[in-house]
């Protein structure tokens, strides 16, 4: 059954990132061609664009968690994605039938940004099917997240190249209807499961209003001592077999680390006589804000790997638009070698579920094979070992400008003797450092949760990647700027053969190796979390 399910869960997963990335990959050049719009103000639009489309997984992972729980969730906001896909398909195919083409094509656009907030509630939704009580369920959830991750890449290769070759080569109005087609076939397979789905987690109430019940109960209690016996602090006594008071919610035991808000949790004369949320917390509800302070410095950690790994978008394609890119007959573009990093994931997804973790198992004698920190950690010195290595091809790259003079001063935009498909190696590690951390952080953030807010901790993880993103935008800032002082043309210049790109992927490599020495402490520091039953 939880085969099946998960199958079907992949399937939607694969049509609702093919559909996404159908339209993302290709925005830049619909805005700039047929909306007519500059370069820099198109380049704005799709950043804005996807600025939007990083905050909403948090508001569905909100309403998931307190309100409407995940089944109804996924719901609302698949409606909401195929109503912007269909606004979209319209007004691409038939621009001058809706009333100002724009605005229609931009409503479309931004309600496709909102509806996209569904996708970080489908891992907690499936991740849901399995009951973790049993030890072979919790091995089929570890695997899981690893199918779940790989059906996500295959839909965004498909968008990413198919949809675009059709966009381009047959035409917008067909290129952005497969979208909304398969927009609506993900509502329909997503339906057809709907009586065998285990909905075990009902909607808790606001996270955020019983953190700061505890915060505000600890500071008022500031004066007041901790008994040493943990078993004295206030635990809902009508708790049966291991649930709290919290709805769907087990019970945690409770840990010594931040024993300041063990306070909330200490009954009081006052306490007894007016009870109110608002000055006794029980130990779950404290030990919750605990996991999500413990949560914290792990997910800072992943804002570094994701500057790191956004090279694949930026400067690995400066670097390959003077490479040479002819193979037989075609020219194959800069961008288009992420499909590396692609196949890489699907190479190495089969790879680390049905041969690494069974090898780790016998090693370490894990369920999981590795512990998920374990696992993270391996990820960051892999996308370490990128950096060196489109660092070294940077060195190769200098030699050869070097050797035959080819600065490309005049413009002339001619390519160096040096073929793009170096590029290939660079592209491969990093989708291997992918299938460690971004998988490892997936099933973290779901498995360390309290119950009640695991889909806003997923989420949390979809932000450190948006983070990321505006990191690597400032580390660029900041390189252009200290470097290129008096006169000088800095690291990354407008025409990077008289910089030293070389330089800023040996900054980033040390970048990672600071990270990864930051993370092992926090890693030493962290307790996993651990329930009552």
């Amino acid at each position: 059954m939880h085969h099946m399910l998960s199958r079907m869960g992949a399937v939607n997963n694969f049509m609702q990132y093919t559909a996404y990335f159908g339209v993302s990959t290709n925005l830049v050049n619909y805005l700039k061609y047929r909306l007519h719009e500059g370069s820099k103000s198109a380049a704005n639009d799709v950043t804005n664009w996807q600025g939007t489309g990083s905050i909403t997984p948090l508001v569905a992972a909100y309403l998931a968690d307190a309100f409407l729980g995940r089944y109804w969730t996924i719901l609302l906001f698949m409606a909401i994605s195929v109503l912007g896909y269909g606004v979209l398909a319209a007004s691409a195919a038939a621009p001058a039938l809706l009333h100002g083409g724009a605005a229609a094509f931009y409503a479309g656009l931004y309600l496709v940004a909102l509806g996209s907030g569904l996708l970080v509630v489908m891992a907690p939704f499936g991740a849901g099917q399995f009951d973790e009580a049993d030890e072979g369920e919790r091995r089929r959830q570890s695997s899981f997240f690893n199918w779940f991750y790989l059906s996500l890449n295959f839909g965004s290769l498909v968008g990413g190249t198919v949809l675009v070759w059709v966009q381009t080569s047959v035409g917008w109005g067909i290129g952005y209807g497969v979208p909304a087609i398969f927009s609506a076939l993900s509502v329909a397979v997503f339906l057809a499961g709907t009586a065998a789905y285990r909905r075990c987690q009902p909607p808790g109430g606001s996270p955020l209003s019983r953190i700061a019940q505890v915060v505000v109960a600890a500071a008022r209690k500031h004066d007041v001592e901790v008994p040493a016996d943990a078993s004295l602090l206030h635990e809902c006594c009508d708790a049966v077999d291991g649930m709290s008071a919290i709805q769907g919610s087990r019970r945690l035991v409770h840990t010594g680390q931040f024993r300041f808000l063990d306070k909330a949790a200490v009954e009081t004369a006052g306490d007894k006589a007016e009870p109110s949320p608002w000055r006794l917390c029980t130990v779950t509800q404290v030990e919750e804000l605990k996991c999500v302070l413990r949560l914290l410095p792990v997910w800072a950690s992943g804002i570094i790997f994701a500057a790191a790994y956004t090279q694949m978008t930026t400067t690995f394609v400066l670097q390959g638009d003077t490479l040479d890119p002819r193979i037989g007959g075609f020219k194959v573009p800069a961008a288009v070698l992420s499909v590396f990093d692609t196949l890489s994931v699907m190479l190495w997804v089969p790879l680390y579920d049905r041969a690494i973790v069974p090898l780790a198992r016998r090693v370490t004698g894990h369920d999981r094979g590795f512990t998920q920190l374990a696992r993270m950690g391996v990820g960051l010195v892999i996308l370490t070992v990128a950096m060196l290595v489109a660092g070294t091809l940077e060195v190769a790259r200098r030699r050869v400008i070097a050797r035959h003079g080819l600065y490309g001063d005049d413009g002339d935009g001619g390519y160096l003797p040096l073929s793009i498909f170096w590029q290939v190696p660079q592209y491969v590690v990093v989708g291997a450092s992918e299938v460690f951390t971004f998988i490892g952080q997936m099933e973290f953030f779901y498995d360390q949760a309290p119950d009640a807010m695991r889909s806003l901790c997923s989420g949390l993880s979809s932000t450190s990647f948006a983070l990321g993103n505006y990191a690597s935008s400032a580390i660029v800032v900041v390189v252009a700027r200290a470097t290129a002082r008096g006169g000088r043309l800095g690291w990354i210049p407008d025409n990077i053969n008289r910089g030293h790109l070389d330089d800023f992927f040996w900054l980033l490599a040390v970048l990672c190796v600071a990270n990864f020495a930051a993370y092992l402490l926090i890693a030493r520091w962290y307790t996993y979390k651990k329930t009552v039953d």
